[in-house]
C-alpha cells in the first residue's frame, strides 16, 4: 500500500463518520427549521411506496434523544470498521446498510421505521462477530471492548420497550453476523507462526528421520566425487 493511500484512508477514517453524524443532525435541524416531518420517508414494511425508506430512514430521527443515542455508537464503530477492516469497510456499511433496511421492510410491523440503529447494530454485530471468527488477538481485544461498551444493546433485538424499531435491530444484527461470515477471510486473519530452521533441523526430514551426512572430496582436476556410504549393521544373538 502507497504512503499516498495510506494517508488518504487515514484521512478517511476521521471524515466517514464526522459526515455521517453531521448528516443526520442536519436533517434532523432542517425538520425543526422549516417545521417538516420526514417520518413518512422510513421503512414502510410490505408496501412499494414503503421501499424508499431502505435508503432514507438511517438519516430520519425522531428527536434530540434519539439522535444522541444513535450519534456516539454510529461515530465509534464506524471508526472501528474504517481502521480495522478497512478492505471491506465501504462494502459493509453501504450494502450492509441496504440489506439492513431490506430485511426490515420483509419482517418490521406496519409502521414507519426511522433511524440509524439498524446501522449501528450492524456495525456492532460485525465488529463483534469478525473478531471471534478471525481469532486474530487484536481484532479478539477489540470485539471485547465493543461488547464492554454496547453489549447491552443486545437486549433491544426484542420487543422488550413499546415505540423502539426491534426489527431494525435485529435486521441490522443478522446481516452484520452475515457479513462477518462472508468476509472472515478479508483483511487481518490470524496467522499460523512458522519456526525459523536451523542447522540442527536441517538433519532430519519431514517425517523427523535421520539423514546422515554425505562426505564429498574434490580430486586433482576440480571434479567433486561423492562417496559411497556404507552402513553396517552387527546383530547380537540373544543368550539362552
Amino acid at each position: 500500500m502507497s504512503e499516498k493511500y495510506q494517508l488518504k484512508f487515514s484521512d478517511s477514517m476521521i471524515i466517514i463518520p464526522f459526515v455521517m453524524v453531521f448528516v443526520i443532525w442536519f436533517v434532523y435541524w432542517i425538520e425543526i427549521k422549516f417545521g417538516l416531518n420526514f417520518n413518512k420517508y422510513g421503512v414502510y414494511p410490505r408496501s412499494f411506496v414503503g421501499l424508499r425508506g431502505v435508503l432514507f430512514s438511517p438519516f430520519i430521527h425522531s428527536g434530540t434523544s434519539h439522535l444522541f443515542n444513535n450519534s456516539i455508537p454510529l461515530f465509534v464503530l464506524t471508526g472501528i470498521v474504517l481502521y480495522f477492516y478497512r478492505e471491506v469497510a465501504l462494502k459493509s456499511l453501504i450494502y450492509g446498510g441496504l440489506l439492513t433496511g431490506f430485511l426490515t421492510w420483509i419482517i418490521g410491523r406496519e409502521s414507519h421505521h426511522i433511524g440509524a440503529s439498524g446501522i449501528v447494530y450492524l456495525l456492532f454485530s460485525f465488529v463483534f462477530f469478525s473478531g471471534v471468527l478471525k481469532k486474530h488477538f487484536r481484532l479478539v481485544a477489540v470485539s471485547l471492548v465493543v461488547i464492554f461498551l454496547y453489549g447491552s444493546m443486545v437486549w433491544y433485538v426484542f420487543p422488550i420497550k413499546e415505540g423502539i424499531s426491534w426489527e431494525g435491530h435485529l435486521s441490522g444484527f443478522l446481516i452484520g453476523l452475515v457479513f462477518a461470515i462472508l468476509y472472515r477471510k478479508k483483511g487481518i486473519v490470524k496467522e499460523k507462526y512458522v519456526f525459523s530452521k536451523s542447522e540442527f533441523d536441517e538433519m532430519f526430514d519431514e517425517n523427523g528421520n535421520y539423514i546422515p551426512p554425505v562426505e564429498v572430496e574434490e580430486s586433482e582436476e576440480g571434479i567433486i566425487d561423492q562417496q559411497t556410504i556404507t552402513y553396517k549393521y552387527i546383530y547380537k544373538e540373544d543368550s539362552e
